[in-house]
C-alpha cells in the first residue's frame, strides 16, 4: 500500500465517522467561525456553579477568554473567592523552561501561586485542595499526546478523586482539529498514567480537547472524579486554530507558532536523539540539525517517498542559548519541514520519514535514547525496524487499524461534532 493510499483510506473512514448525522443540517462554512472559550461560557451561562465559593484555578498565560484577558483577572472579578493558582511546566507567564519552577505571587492580583512542575509534574499539595469548593482548570492542549499540560490534568484529576473536590475543565479548541488521528499507538508497556507524558496507550495525535481527555481519562482509568466540563462554544472538530479567530498564545518557549505546533508531532522525538530540533530559533520543531548531517542527501530520500501535504529542504540553522544544550553558537546542517497543505499531512507519517531518512544516511552518526524517543513516538518495535531500513509507508499503514479503533472508542466522550 503506497503512503497515499494509506492516508487516503484513513481520510475517507474518519469523514465517515464524522460526518453530520440524519436530519441534521450540514456544517456551517467552514472559514469565519467565531470560538468562545470555556471560561467565558462559565461566567456568562455556568456562574450558578462557582457562585460565592472558594475555588483555585490551575492556569498559565493560555488561560485567557476570546479578547485575551486572562482568566486569572476574569475571576477575580467574579462573584466567588479565588484563593490561589497553581502553574504547570513553564510557570505562570510560560517563560520558564527548565525543571523546578518556583512559587510565586500574581503581580496584578496578589493571589498566591503554587507550581506544578519539579523535577516532572507535580500533583496539587492535599493542604492546598482540602478547603476549596471547586479546582478550576484552564490549560491550552496541542493536540499531542506527549504534552505535560494531560499529565497535570490527570494528577489534578486523581488528587480531586481522592479529596472529592469537585474539578471543573474549562475547554478549549484542539488547535490541530478534532478530525485527524495520527501516529503509531503509544505501547502499552510503557504507558505510565503517573509520568509526565505517555499517560495512556493513545495515538500521537489523538484529535480530542482537553474537555474530552478529562471525560476520557475520568472514565477509562475509573479515576471517578466529580468532573464537570464547560465546553467551548462554536467549535467544530474540523477547524484548525486559525479558524477560531481566538488569540493565539505560544503554550511554551519552544511552540512559538501554529506552523511549529503543527510539525511538532512529527518532530518531537527527535528530542531524545543528537539532533537539533531548532530550539534557540524562531522555527522550534520545524526543522532538525546536526554538524554531521547530510541535509541534502536526507532530502533526498524523503522527496522518494511522496509523502503528501509536507515537503523539505535542506537549509542552515544556529541554537542561541537552546534549552536542550544541543550545539548552541554552531551552524547546522538541516532540514526544514514545510507544510504544504496540512489537511493531507499525516504527521506519524512525517516523523516515521525522518528517522528512515537519517538513519539511512547517517546512520553511524545518529545517537538515539532509546526509551525517551519510544515514549514520544510510541513503538520500540517501529522506531527499531525503521532505523533498520524498513520502508516507512508500510510501517505506518500497519498503524491505521489501531488509530482508527481508537478515534471510534474516543467517540463517546466527544464534546463537539
Amino acid at each position: 500500500m503506497t503512503t497515499k493510499a494509506g492516508t487516503a483510506i484513513l481520510a475517507i473512514v474518519m469523514a465517515a465517522c464524522i460526518g453530520h448525522g440524519p436530519g441534521e443540517d450540514p456544517p456551517p462554512a467552514r472559514h469565519g467561525s467565531r470560538v468562545r472559550p470555556g471560561i467565558t461560557v462559565l461566567l456568562q451561562d455556568s456562574m450558578a456553579l462557582v457562585r460565592g465559593k472558594r475555588i483555585a484555578l490551575i492556569t498559565n498565560q493560555t488561560g485567557v477568554n476570546e479578547r485575551g484577558v486572562s482568566d486569572i483577572d476574569l475571576l477575580a472579578r467574579a462573584d466567588l473567592h479565588l484563593v490561589r493558582i497553581f502553574s504547570p511546566e513553564h510557570g505562570l507567564r510560560g517563560r520558564e523552561d527548565r525543571s523546578f519552577v518556583g512559587n510565586t505571587v500574581d503581580s496584578s492580583t496578589g493571589i498566591p501561586v503554587y507550581s506544578l512542575y519539579g523535577k516532572t509534574v507535580l500533583a496539587p499539595p492535599d493542604s492546598l485542595l482540602t478547603d476549596l469548593d471547586f479546582l478550576v482548570f484552564d490549560l491550552q492542549d496541542v493536540g499531542v499526546r506527549t504534552w505535560t499540560y494531560v499529565g497535570t490534568l490527570m494528577k489534578a484529576l486523581r488528587s480531586c478523586a481522592r479529596l472529592h473536590v469537585p474539578i471543573i475543565v474549562l475547554d478549549r479548541p484542539n488547535p490541530l482539529t478534532g478530525s485527524h488521528v495520527q501516529g503509531a499507538m503509544l505501547d502499552s508497556a510503557i504507558a505510565d498514567t503517573a509520568g509526565p507524558f505517555a499517560l495512556y496507550p493513545m495515538p500521537l495525535r489523538h484529535g480530542l480537547t482537553m474537555g474530552e481527555l478529562a471525560r476520557f481519562y475520568n472514565d477509562t482509568l475509573a479515576l471517578h472524579a466529580a468532573l464537570h466540563v464547560i465546553p467551548a462554544r462554536g467549535w467544530r472538530r474540523d477547524l484548525w486554530w486559525d479558524e477560531t479567530h481566538l488569540v493565539f498564545v505560544p503554550p511554551s518557549p519552544n511552540l512559538p507558532s501554529l506552523e511549529s505546533e503543527i510539525v511538532y508531532p512529527a518532530v518531537v522525538p527527535f528530542e531524545s536523539t543528537n539532533l537539533s530540533v531548532g530550539r534557540g530559533t524562531p522555527e522550534a520543531f520545524q526543522q532538525l540539525g546536526a554538524p554531521w548531517l547530510d541535509a541534502p542527501a536526507v532530502v533526498s530520500q524523503l522527496a522518494s517517498l511522496g509523502l503528501l501535504g509536507v515537503r523539505f529542504r535542506p537549509t542552515e540553522f544556529t541554537p542561541d542559548h537552546p534549552s536542550d544544550g544541543k550545539y548552541g553558537g554552531r551552524r547546522l546542517s538541516a532540514v526544514r519541514i514545510e507544510v504544504t497543505d496540512r489537511d493531507r499531512l499525516d504527521v506519524g507519517r512525517v516523523g516515521a520519514a525522518l528517522l528512515w531518512a537519517v538513519a539511512k544516511v547517517n546512520r553511524d552518526s545518529l545517537r538515539v535514547d532509546t526509551l525517551g524517543f519510544d515514549l514520544r513516538f510510541g513503538s520500540g518495535a517501529l522506531r527499531a525496524s525503521l532505523m533498520q531500513g524498513a520502508d516507512p509507508d508500510a510501517a505506518l499503514d500497519k498503524t491505521i487499524p489501531a488509530d482508527l479503533a481508537f478515534e471510534r472508542r474516543s467517540r463517546r466522550f466527544w464534546l463537539y461534532h
